[in-house]
């Protein structure tokens, strides 16, 4: 039987968006191609009629995920306001404890080092294009000066993200998003001067 164009791409999606989750919830190593098929409601074998290999689907989960992200964010009001609400959002308690639906930079940028070069360039391509959305609401006069600047405010909430996922104390975890989206606030403030 065959399946029309429209099928194999609906397939193709519900097969990444079951990864991306897998993938942040278990770690790219730790969620294997038999697992993610399962989420998705497949048999292994449909795999390779999608993807040529587990690092392909790699680099179309990060790529689909950051997209979807970088969509989100447009869906923002582009000025300020919009900005602060996406750090909220980022650094939130919600964000914090569904790693599964959350950011894949937060939940898998460690094993993204470790990658092939075709998975980061992936991922560094998409990045990038979030980083100039946030780099034309902070200075749309000069995106390439800026995007440093949008890369170090990202560079906080990922990090500050990560860390307050790894901590046991949930209050101190709580603290540490509050004073983290608030420093991320003052880096608008700064950088707005």
């Amino acid at each position: 039987m065959r399946y029309s164009k429209d099928h194999k791409q609906a397939t193709r999606q519900r097969i990444i968006e079951a990864a991306g989750r897998r993938f942040k919830e278990d770690g790219i190593d730790g969620a294997g191609v038999a697992t993610v098929m399962s989420d998705a409601g497949l048999t292994n074998g449909a795999f390779y009629a999608h993807f040529t290999s587990k690092e392909d689907l790699l680099a179309n989960v990060l790529a689909d995920q950051l997209r979807n992200q970088r969509a989100s964010f447009d869906a923002e009001p582009s000025d300020r306001a919009g900005l602060e609400t996406f750090i909220r959002a980022y650094l939130s308690p919600e964000h914090r404890d569904d790693c599964a639906e959350g950011c894949p930079s937060a939940a898998l940028l460690d094993e993204i080092v470790r990658r092939p070069a075709v998975t980061k360039k992936a991922f560094t391509g998409e990045l990038t294009g979030l980083m100039d959305e946030i780099a034309a609401r902070l200075d749309p006069t000069d995106l390439e000066a800026t995007r440093t600047n949008a890369l170090t405010l990202f560079a906080l909430m990922v990090g500050t993200l990560q860390l307050a996922r790894a901590l046991t104390d949930r209050d101190l975890s709580d603290q540490l998003l509050e004073q983290g989206a608030e420093t991320a606030l003052k880096m608008l403030d700064d950088l707005a001067r």
